[in-house]
């Protein structure tokens, strides 16, 4: 079911965790499917130094967090808002269809953390209601 890419970042994701004292803490889920992320984010000069993440899901679900966080490391916060879930599936060499929506949490979980960095920015506080797995 899924390639040798897949079971490789799935077998050894890499920045499992938490961040202690994040920038921005972005949360999603899906209850449906049992899937569930959180990624933090660590921001110096809107660069991403550094990002984890904690998820609770399939397969494709731990690997889709793991090739995420890999791929905004190091980038601005406008770049890691322009990462399209599509991106994380070809570096990912596919998924299968009924998988796809892991890769559209993955990218949500980055808009989320983004969205949170930038409302500690100004002040502001973004309340995760971790009941329904979502930034409010």
């Amino acid at each position: 079911m899924y390639n040798d890419r897949v079971m490789e970042a799935f077998k050894n994701p890499k920045n499992v965790g938490e961040i202690v004292n994040a920038d921005g803490v972005g949360m999603v889920g899906n209850a449906t499917c049992g899937d569930i992320m959180k990624i933090t984010l660590k921001i110096d000069n809107d660069i991403i130094t550094d990002a984890k993440f904690m998820t609770y899901g399939c397969t494709a679900a731990i690997a889709t967090s793991s090739t995420a966080t890999q791929m905004i490391i190091g980038k601005s916060i406008d770049d890691a808002l322009a990462l399209k879930n599509a991106q994380i599936v070809e570096y990912l060499e596919g998924l299968p269809p009924q998988k796809i929506h892991c890769s559209v949490l993955a990218e949500e979980a980055i808009k989320a953390a983004i969205e949170d960095y930038r409302n500690r920015q100004s002040g502001q506080r973004t309340v995760v209601d971790e009941q329904n797995c979502r930034m409010v």
